[in-house]
């Protein structure tokens, strides 16, 4: 009967949507984490790295269950690749953002003045586009139970394309803030480096929340 038992396995649905969930909340304390920046906070900037290490750390031990746990066939609409698939994506998330973290406390970063706003322009953009993600990963179980019925599709397929749109946004706001950073690199020198670094580290978020969704929509058609 073992082969049985892996059939009806647990979905791994649910563990995935925790797992996004967990993932999100390392990315919204990108905000936080900008601001400590602009004030020359480092005391805060060490708290939201500590934070977002201890998200990233949760994130990795929910990874782990699935990747044990997720049966190479079960009865679902889904297989394991294109969960494994997914889930590489949202992991890729919260590890981004614990990247952006230790590099903001290992050099002691200073936002300057006239970054801040185009800076954090971006990244309440990307927050926003990985909010959208979450959302397309939370309609994931009721796109299995309608068996990817043709109302609930077209409705993940809408979200989807506004996830995309988001990204595009995203897109023009790193260009806006790397061509405001580039001005002023003679005055910076060497943090000017590092400093775009972390606009594209930022802006990468939304790209990876954007291939979530282009892989949910791949499944989809399929």
């Amino acid at each position: 009967m073992a082969w049985i038992d892996k059939l009806v396995s647990k979905s791994p649905i649910k563990p995935m949507q925790q797992h996004m969930s967990v993932a999100i909340l390392c990315v919204r304390e990108i905000l936080p984490l900008l601001d400590a920046m602009a004030t020359g906070d480092i005391e805060v900037i060490r708290d939201r790295r500590a934070e977002i290490d201890r998200l990233e750390h949760e994130a990795d031990q929910i990874k782990h269950e699935i990747r044990s746990h997720t049966p190479k066939r079960f009865m679902m609409a889904l297989d394991r690749r294109t969960i494994l698939e997914i889930l590489d994506y949202q992991d890729s998330i919260a590890d981004i953002t614990q990247d952006i973290a230790e590099l903001a406390d290992q050099r002691n970063m200073h936002l300057p003045e006239v970054m801040k706003e185009p800076t954090m322009s971006l990244a309440r953009s990307v927050v926003a586009a990985c909010e959208q993600g979450q959302r397309i990963i939370d309609e994931l179980d009721e796109l299995v139970e309608t068996g990817f019925g043709d109302a609930e599709v077209r409705r993940v397929d809408e979200m989807i394309l506004e996830l995309g749109r988001l990204e595009t946004e995203t897109d023009r706001q790193l260009d806006t803030a790397a061509r405001k950073l580039f001005a002023i690199e003679d005055e910076l020198g060497v943090a000017t480096i590092f400093l775009h670094q972390v606009l594209r580290q930022i802006a990468t978020l939304a790209d990876l929340a954007e291939r979530v969704g282009n892989r949910l929509r791949l499944l989809m058609a399929t």
